[in-house]
């Protein structure tokens, strides 16, 4: 971090908390969560009237339609919607909000409405691809679901992998030249592909999502600019956080949008990856900082286990700060 601070290594964050369980400020695992309908400070009701978080999930590639409820992350999610559609969690590569469609700008990420409708992409047809890097860039954006698997979020025009037809938007990626990258976080998958060295090939193992005959179209170059794909249909929305519970909120406000979505762009600058999450954590984490220095040590108490360069975290910073002025 700038002006030397110290960089910790903490454990690798655990999947992002969706729900801190089934019920609207109710409590978990016996600890007490402040009741976010019930603003006059007064106990919250008794459990058994608390209204659920209940949520309509579709197969993307077909389905009836399912109800789950009472997960508090996104493994205990992807569960929930197997054990629905009589699936293997592993088979659930990542899930969108309110389309179908392998659309990477409304992927279940940082927030979800409470009205929104989730479908679930799963496991598809397997291939194997050698590519050789003729460039230092692949023109590849990485993110991942949050339950170990990483997959292609952004395919650069004209770019080397552009250029590599059976490689597509959404492909999960399965292995780098036969090491499984499974369980890797999507900075480090994109770090490793970025190490490769150059003018050699390599052999990626990728598995596309599932399609219906009717949803088969060209391949994506990646999605529209996530102003132009705002999620969250309901009233409030369910706040995503890597660590502690989730918080159900009001609509995020228009400096938190632009914030995020500047800060999602100088990751994927900086680092080859898209994480709304991410992203909205740091904007959080920034808020109220005074200076680079305040900041960059929030973020390392914060996101230990992100190495970011000291250049990132001053445009971060200055990205923030244009929000907060209107600048944008």
């Amino acid at each position: 971090m700038p002006l030397g601070l110290r960089r910790k290594k903490n454990k690798s964050r655990e999947s992002s908390n969706l729900v801190e369980n089934e019920e609207v400020g109710g409590q978990a695992g016996g600890s007490s969560v402040k009741s976010t309908v019930n603003g006059a400070g007064l106990p919250p009701p008794p459990a058994n009237l608390r209204p659920k978080l209940v949520f309509h999930t579709q197969l993307a590639h077909g389905s009836p339609t399912g109800r789950i409820e009472g997960f508090t992350n996104v493994k205990e999610l992807y569960g929930k919607i197997a054990e629905t559609f009589n699936l293997s969690p592993p088979e659930i590569m990542f899930c969108t909000l309110n389309t179908h469609k392998i659309d990477m700008e409304k992927l279940l990420g940082g927030q979800i409405g409470l009205e929104d409708f989730i479908f679930a992409h799963i496991k598809g047809i397997k291939k194997e691809v050698e590519v050789f890097k003729s460039e230092d860039a692949l023109g590849l954006t990485i993110t991942d679901n949050g339950a170990g698997y990483a997959f292609i979020k952004r395919i650069k025009e004209g770019s080397v992998v552009d250029n590599v037809k059976v490689i597509s938007v959404g492909d999960h990626i399965d292995c780098i030249n036969g090491k499984s990258i499974v369980g890797t976080r999507h900075y480090e998958v994109a770090r490793m592909l970025k190490e490769l060295p150059k003018d050699q090939t390599f052999t990626l193992k990728l598995v596309e999502p599932m399609k219906a005959f009717e949803m088969l179209e060209p391949r994506s170059k990646g999605a529209k600019p996530a102003s132009e794909n705002k999620m969250g249909t309901g009233r409030g929305t369910l706040r995503l956080r890597a660590k502690g519970p989730a918080t159900v909120e009001e609509v995020p406000t228009e400096f938190e949008e632009k914030a995020v979505k500047k800060v999602d762009d100088l990751l994927e600058s900086y680092m080859g990856i898209r994480d709304t999450e991410l992203a909205a954590t740091m904007v959080e984490v920034g808020r109220d900082k005074k200076n680079p220095d305040e900041f960059a040590m929030a973020l390392d108490e914060a996101l230990g286990d992100f190495a970011f360069p000291d250049e990132f975290v001053f445009d971060v910073w200055g990205a923030i700060g244009d929000a907060k002025q209107g600048r944008f």
